[in-house]
């Protein structure tokens, strides 16, 4: 008999809309955003907010697709950029994905390109904005 791996508690209800249940009762679903435990949730914040370039952020991008089937888009938005808050960071919907974690990683990699904001010039100029500069 093979031990089950830990999945994430489930939420207060009322409290969120990850459709959690209705994931677990689908057959053949994505289980991986389940594995998101909250200690596990932790590390990756750290992580995101420790991020030390352009290539670091865009790995962690990929992991999480690889790791949690959790797609995450990072662009300039569609205004002027004056600040991080400008950079446009979505998460697809994911059944099972906590509306705390939805809100806490784009909010971690916001902390983590105002440590280095190094790394949001190299997003801007990935995305020519900064052609001419």
């Amino acid at each position: 008999m093979t031990p089950s791996l830990p999945t994430r508690q489930p939420c207060p209800p009322g409290a969120c809309d990850c459709r959690r249940d209705a994931l677990l009762e689908t057959p053949g679903a994505d289980l991986r955003i389940l594995m998101l435990t909250r200690q596990e949730e932790q590390r990756l914040l750290a992580r995101l907010e420790n991020i030390q370039s352009l290539a670091d952020l865009e790995h962690m991008q990929r992991r999480m697709f690889e790791q949690l089937g959790l797609r995450l888009h990072i662009a300039p938005g569609h205004n002027e950029v004056r600040s991080m808050r400008g950079i446009d960071i979505r998460i697809d919907d994911l059944p099972g994905l906590c509306r705390k974690t939805r809100q806490s990683i784009p909010a971690a990699i916001r902390r983590g390109l105002e440590k280095h904001p190094e790394i949001a010039y190299r997003l801007l100029d990935a995305h020519d904005l900064l052609r001419d500069a």
